[in-house]
């Protein structure tokens, strides 16, 4: 148990894990200073709801008509090309506002519905870092988010390997997305929790978990414990969740990112806790065989009979599409007025 009785939560955590911030609101990061931020389309797309925002939406689709006008393209509002300009600046102006606040990194995901496309998410992985460039931000700053899916992983390997350019896999449920996330040497990787739960509450119908009963719990440990024991570079984010013994259960995992909801419950408890996950302990483990690297046969296999898996990447997947589409109806609405 920890010593420090004065500590609270989010201070006691802090000393064991990188805590990020899954938000893009800058007050958030402002008032629980995490070293970084990860953000997706759900996320933008609240932000970009506020009022406060509405300058960067307005900077995004300045800078855009501007580029469009000098190609001489008169179909600026219809024009799909356009939205797309439009989207991809808007995601890059908030991860700069963002690298203002926080020290470190800011996650910024490519499009869901390129996530079966994996030149497609190349192309757009590498215009992204492009943006930030030309605003003179340095890739080592930014991780790129792709979906964990064959094609979102095939197309983070070329990226690290090729142009140097960091990739943070999400939407991971399965062991089989961390064993071929692990084999693509990509920089990070966000299984999880909160989403895992949930698919088990709607099966299974217990509401209720221990903390190392908790099946999305059990997943992140599961990874973290065969990375740690077989000397994998790629590093764990915990992420999704959705109560503080998830983050508890996870306490000492390289990083997590938290919710503004959970960051504030974490600040006002003093619970005292323990270290759940410890790379020298998960060393020293015998019954963590290694695993032979994955063909797209195999990887395919594995996610066709883990039916949790299957059925929480495709839903996510689904979900940041959807957001993607209603944040392109918010742009087009700009651009009318």
């Amino acid at each position: 148990m920890s010593n420090d009785k004065q500590s609270n939560l989010l201070e006691q955590i802090r000393k064991t894990t990188t805590v990020v911030a899954d938000s893009g609101d800058f007050e958030t990061l402002k008032k629980y200073k995490p070293t970084d931020a990860t953000t997706n389309p759900s996320l933008i797309l609240q932000a970009a709801g506020m009022s406060q925002y509405d300058h960067f939406i307005d900077e995004a689709i300045k800078m855009c008509k501007e580029k469009q006008d000098k190609a001489q393209d008169t179909n600026l509002n219809n024009d799909q090309s356009l939205i797309d300009d439009i989207m991809d600046h808007l995601f890059v102006v908030f991860g700069r506002e963002i690298l203002k606040v926080v020290p470190g990194r800011v996650s910024t995901e490519v499009d869901a519905r390129l996530s079966f496309n994996k030149q497609g998410q190349i192309n757009k992985a590498r215009h992204l870092i492009a943006l930030y460039d030309k605003m003179g931000i340095d890739k080592q700053r930014i991780l790129i988010k792709l979906s964990s899916t064959w094609e979102g992983i095939q197309a983070a390997n070329e990226l690290e390997k090729q142009h140097g350019i960091h990739c943070n896999m999400t939407l991971i449920f399965s062991f089989a997305q961390a064993l071929a996330c692990a084999d693509a040497n990509v920089t990070l990787i966000s299984p999880f929790v909160g989403r895992i739960y949930d698919w088990y509450i709607e099966k299974q119908g217990k509401k209720e978990y221990d903390i190392e009963d908790d099946p999305g719990v059990q997943s992140v440990t599961k990874i973290y414990n065969y990375y740690k024991k077989h000397d994998i570079k790629t590093v764990v984010m915990g992420a999704s969740f959705r109560n503080i013994k998830q983050i508890i259960g996870l306490n000492g995992c390289d990083l997590l990112t938290i919710s503004p909801k959970l960051l504030d419950e974490m600040e006002k408890s003093t619970d005292q806790i323990k270290l759940y996950l410890n790379k020298d302990q998960a060393k020293q483990m015998n019954d963590i065989e290694h695993v032979n690297k994955l063909d797209e046969i195999r990887f395919r296999w594995m996610m066709n009979e883990d039916e949790m898996a299957s059925d929480k990447l495709a839903d996510g997947i689904r979900k940041f599409a959807a957001d993607a589409k209603k944040l392109e109806d918010l742009i087009r609405k700009r651009l009318e007025k």
